[in-house]
């Protein structure tokens, strides 16, 4: 039979044990706070792995006195879900029942959907953990009725308590009395890329392979040549895509062919360029409007050539994108407009801009000089609402100095 994982073993029983987070858990923490005031709502933990989601679950569940159901959305079905509810009726229940739900994100819509129907009722609380952005993959009505918390990135000071204590289970367990230099015990949780679990698993592996004194030697022969938190099947690595842009943005193309470089050596092709494909109209946009067609052609041919190749193309983009001009004039009129509809304005359109009125009284611009003709677009019970404002850039500029030459003409 399998052992326990070290991990395991050592995982906190309570938040005075817990390593990193302190913004949720140390003396004045969110969670903590409100645990104590045994207050206790629907809460969605997202971060990366081995930040300590699934123990906070286990130590909410033991303070609430209620009964805790694990599942992972990787293998559990509706049923799962229904065997979990039926314990709400049931003796067992009777302190509530409270589901920690890993990994929701594989959950589809309709999965998704059915969990909302208990969580609703009160029949459950819900802890659901994720690797990704919740706000993309998690069903929007779950998240209106759930507090949102961020799980960072264990910091090398914050891991080394959780390494010491391993290794005096380690010894505790095989009767020796090993050591470890202060060199080997920072080496391993900074090698760990903020993951406590991986950091006691290299412990872990450097225990049984070195002698009475644990040493950096003897740790990194059990790091691959990158080490980071990059999940193909996801994006764990938002930190580092979002480094990427605001590198772009900030038109420093040394630091944007650094996070580049850290992305495509964890291999995660797709993430970088997708993100390139979005950062070309979002902070280049009007300002240098061909940047999108240019980063779409290198985007294809860096997918055709694959790793390590498509570095290529997409060392290509990302320079040419991070010393272009900037505007994300098209963006902020986005949203905008956006903020407008989400606030239930925009319902009266014009008649002449609609199919079902035959657009009668529409005047056609290509009958007009310059192609133009004053009339209105906007709803009317919009006023004058002004969404699009043009760029200081050369290219905003000049088609600003145009259309005001042919608009104010009457």
């Amino acid at each position: 039979m399998a052992s326990e994982p070290l991990a395991n073993k050592i995982r906190p029983e309570s938040f005075d044990d817990m390593v990193g987070q302190s913004h949720l858990f140390g003396a004045n923490g969110t969670i903590r706070k409100m645990c104590e005031r045994h207050y206790l709502p629907n809460m969605i933990f997202f971060g990366p792995p081995g930040t300590g989601k699934t123990t906070a679950a286990n130590i909410i569940a033991a303070q609430s006195g209620m009964t805790l159901h694990k599942l992972n959305a990787t293998t559990a079905s509706i049923d799962d879900i229904r065997a979990v509810i039926r314990d709400t009726g049931s003796l067992m229940g009777q302190n509530g029942v409270l589901l920690y739900l890993d990994e929701i994100q594989y959950f589809n819509k309709k999965q998704q959907q059915t969990l909302l129907e208990f969580i609703e009722d009160g029949r459950i609380t819900l802890i659901a953990s994720t690797t990704e952005n919740p706000y993309l993959y998690v069903y929007n009505a779950i998240i209106s009725r759930s507090a949102v918390f961020e799980f960072k990135s264990v910091t090398e000071e914050e891991i080394v308590p959780a390494l010491n204590r391993a290794l005096a289970i380690l010894n505790s367990e095989t009767g020796l009395e090993k050591t470890i230099t202060d060199e080997a015990l920072h080496y391993i949780a900074a090698s760990a890329a903020g993951d406590v679990r991986r950091s006691v698993n290299l412990l872990e592996n450097t225990y049984y392979a070195g002698g009475d004194e644990l040493t950096k030697e003897t740790a990194s022969g059990f790091l691959p040549k990158v080490v980071g938190n990059f999940d193909r099947a996801g994006t764990v690595h938002y930190d580092m895509l979002s480094a990427l842009q605001k590198s772009v943005r900030g038109s420093d193309p040394d630091a944007a062919i650094f996070y580049l470089a850290k992305i495509l050596e964890g291999g995660d092709l797709l993430g970088a360029c997708r993100r390139l494909q979005a950062m070309a109209s979002e902070d280049i946009g009007q300002a240098y409007p061909i940047a999108p067609a240019i980063v779409y052609a290198c985007v294809q041919s860096a997918k055709e050539l694959g790793l390590p190749e498509a570095s290529l193309p997409l060392s290509h983009a990302v320079i040419m994108l991070a010393t272009a001009p900037k505007s994300n004039s098209a963006h902020i009129a986005y949203e905008r407009a956006a903020a407008d509809i989400r606030a239930g304005k925009g319902q009266n359109v014009p008649d002449y801009m609609r199919p079902t009125h035959r657009y009668q009284d529409y005047k056609y611009p290509h009958d007009y000089p310059d192609h133009w003709v004053e009339q209105r677009y906007l709803p009317t019970d919009l006023g004058e609402a002004s969404y699009y404002e043009f760029g200081e850039n050369k290219t905003e500029q000049a088609a600003k100095a145009y259309w005001e030459k042919i608009k104010k003409k009457k």
